[in-house]
């Protein structure tokens, strides 16, 4: 019988998350449960010096400081500006538009990693815009959805952190890792829009002459240099003294969040009330998080405690399941928990049961950490419970229904998976440039 717990455990946790329980409390208060049954009262003197461990980990200093750094530049109007001028950039082109909300979703993803802010700031500005153009909601709605699920993917991302972080890998080498991948989806997003101007003109047209007449000459040089070296400056700042070596994630976090208060005070938005909003808004998501951490934290030490790791790892030997099979298993499972629960909620509960198995079986962790995050990456897309799509409805007119934005992102959907099984079958765009800059001198 006691073979059957950790499985009996697993099944509490994930059916209890189904039927709308809070995370955190879930998992902390079914673990507390069966830990209580299973190890008895030494259960309660273990879990604190586990949690303590959990909570001193210096890396994960880097999550409250990326968040602050992503809603500071959220305040700074730097996304506004952006988006405009590459809009006029590249209106004189068929889907033009859309192929600057993507460029700015990734620049956006580069400089904060906070996919909401993204959605919501893009599905603002650049949403009525493109349906003023004649652009179809289905196309406007999917492009500025899958524009903001890049900042999951490309680095700084706190999944990346989160991953690293419970997979022990080195967070600067997930970060490097993740580069290849995220320009490979940018380019596949921007393919598709390219071949729906072709295919469907009138679903992506471009933006009438008269209104970029005036966007020529000297001016149009200095819009383009003020929208885009700004947030080149805080890019560098971060990505560049991390992947410079002279910087840790944590560090360079720091940096940000500093890099990211004087572009607000540049721009002259930077008062008490912009402070307080954002100061409140860390806080909340930093301790949703945390809080997420700390019942994940007793889930591993029971599940463990359990010898769940070793039976399940046994499971897979005696299948004779393959490397491979099992690397498909998981995703397969991850995919579709994507359809239900949060990508926070898939890290925590899904990612330390397999991270053990991975590496007895001899799988590179890191190139599967970046798998994990592209997988997790279409939770955000994925109906019912896809957060952009809800991000994206709280803000769009009247006239963009659901049924719009479920159309429109499933092709995004498809375009994340064509790239995940590129990866798959290509794990040197994971592992070469990490290994690269390893070798320089």
């Amino acid at each position: 019988m006691t073979e059957y717990l950790p499985f009996i455990l697993f099944a509490s946790v994930f059916g209890l998350l189904l039927l709308g329980y809070p995370v955190a409390f879930t998992l902390g208060g079914v673990s507390l449960i069966f830990g209580y049954f299973t190890f008895g009262l030494n259960f309660f003197q273990l879990l604190p010096l586990r949690v303590w461990g959990t909570m001193t980990n210096y890396v994960l200093i880097a999550v409250p400081l990326f968040v602050y750094m992503g809603l500071m530049l959220e305040k700074s109007g730097l996304a506004e500006e952006l988006l405009e001028t590459m809009a006029l950039l590249f209106g004189r082109l068929r889907g033009g538009l859309a192929i600057s909300v993507i460029m700015v979703g990734a620049v956006l993803a580069a400089s904060t990693g906070i996919v909401g802010a993204t959605v919501v700031t893009m599905g603002l500005l650049s949403l009525p815009t493109m349906l003023k153009r004649g652009y179809s909601p289905e196309l406007a709605t999917g492009t500025i959805c899958a524009a903001g699920t890049l900042g999951q993917i490309i680095p700084p991302s706190i999944v990346l952190v989160l991953l690293g972080s419970i997979m022990n890998i080195s967070i600067g080498d997930m970060f490097v890792g993740a580069v290849i991948p995220g320009v490979l989806l940018v380019v596949l997003y921007m393919v598709w829009i390219g071949i729906i101007a072709v295919l469907s003109p009138q679903s992506a047209p471009a933006m009438p002459a008269e209104e970029l007449a005036a966007f020529t000459g000297l001016a149009m040089v200095k819009r383009i240099l003020r929208a885009v070296l700004l947030p080149a400056f805080l890019i560098l700042a971060v990505l560049g003294s991390i992947f410079a070596g002279v910087a840790s994630p944590t560090e360079a976090a720091a940096v940000g969040a500093a890099g990211a208060t004087l572009l607000t005070i540049w721009q002259k938005k930077l008062n008490m009330q912009t402070l307080k909003d954002v100061m409140r808004g860390t806080n909340i998501l930093t301790c949703m998080v945390f809080v997420l951490l700390v019942g994940a934290t007793a889930f591993g030490l029971v599940f463990r405690g359990m010898g769940g790791d070793r039976t399940i790892t046994q499971m897979i030997l005696d299948s004779q399941m393959g490397p491979h099979m099992f690397l498909f298993l998981v995703m397969l499972v991850v995919f579709v928990a994507g359809f239900f629960i949060d990508f926070i909620e898939i890290t925590f509960i899904i990612v330390p049961v397999v991270t053990p198995i991975f590496e007895h079986l001899g799988i590179d962790l890191l190139w599967v950490g970046i798998l994990l995050a592209m997988n997790l990456q279409t939770s955000f897309l994925t109906p019912p419970f896809g957060f952009s799509l809800f991000y994206l409805k709280g803000v769009a007119p009247p006239e963009v229904t659901t049924g719009h934005i479920y159309k429109g992102i499933v092709p995004y959907i498809v375009i994340q998976l064509i790239a995940l099984l590129v990866v798959v079958f290509w794990p040197e765009s994971v592992t070469w440039l990490p290994q690269a800059m390893a070798k320089k001198p």
